[in-house]
């Protein structure tokens, strides 16, 4: 039986799946030091724990899942810690991705990838080349990702376009920013899931989360299970999403 599970579809008849759905991959450190275990040890764990949302993110019918693996500011981390991160990424990925093949999931990578270490930067081509024609879900993986440097990327591709005469400074509307953006294909995330209880973005999807609703849980994340984002969806399905309108109540 392949890693990932079987392939089927969970019942989704009392909750709401979002199309998009952003996961800050948060307390690996935190769930460690509670079982007086090195770092690394959560951060392995943590890895092992996105196979599980995943498959059920699959199973749910979510077609876009993006994940907050490192970010722009996880370098100021000790070099160790770093230099197991991105062995573990490599690792991650050269062990599922047959599974992934068999799920029918797309890998892509938004980032600064090119600011990453060559072997690093070599697995993302790889695994972006081989999964480019799967099409049950995308698999997003934000690393060496930062909002504002997706949003300076954005206006210093923009600025050319201006300088080069492609672009009048007055036609620049928000469509053109988000038409910019590293993966501009990609939905918004309806809904935004911090594990950890921490009550804050962490310069993840700047742009992108401008109207997505958050749901944050006090579960670390290595222990973040299949009950916890079932939990998300329901909470989720009862949100009253109103993009700066009126509700239903208010008419």
């Amino acid at each position: 039986m392949a890693l990932f599970g079987q392939k089927k579809t969970y019942d989704t008849s009392e909750l709401k799946v979002p199309v998009s759905l952003g996961v800050i991959m948060d307390g690996n450190g935190r769930w460690a030091r509670k079982r007086m275990l090195p770092r690394s040890a959560g951060h392995r764990a943590g890895a092992e724990n996105l196979k599980e949302l995943v498959r059920n993110c699959c199973n749910y019918g979510v077609k876009y899942l993006t994940v907050y693996a490192f970010s722009t500011e996880n370098w100021s981390r000790p070099e160790d810690e770093v230099d197991q991160l991105m062995k573990l990424f490599i690792e991650f990925f050269n062990k599922y991705d047959p599974e992934l093949a068999e799920e029918d999931i797309r890998v892509r990578f938004t980032g600064d990838i090119e600011s990453l270490p060559e072997a690093n930067r070599e697995v993302c081509r790889e695994a972006e080349e081989r999964s480019k024609n799967r099409k049950r879900m995308q698999l997003i993986v934000a690393l060496n990702y930062g909002g504002r440097r997706e949003l300076e990327y954005a206006v210093r591709k923009i600025g050319q376009e201006v300088k080069e005469g492609k672009i009048e400074p007055d036609d620049i509307s928000e469509q053109t920013i988000a038409a910019h953006m590293y993966l501009p294909d990609v939905p918004d995330p309806e809904l935004i899931i911090r594990p950890s209880g921490e009550m804050r973005l962490s310069n993840f999807l700047l742009w992108e989360s401008a109207y997505s609703e958050f749901w944050v849980s006090e579960v670390l994340w290595p222990d973040f299970s299949y009950n916890d984002l079932t939990q998300a969806f329901k909470d989720y399905g009862r949100r009253d999403r109103r993009f700066g309108g009126l509700s239903k109540e208010d008419h």
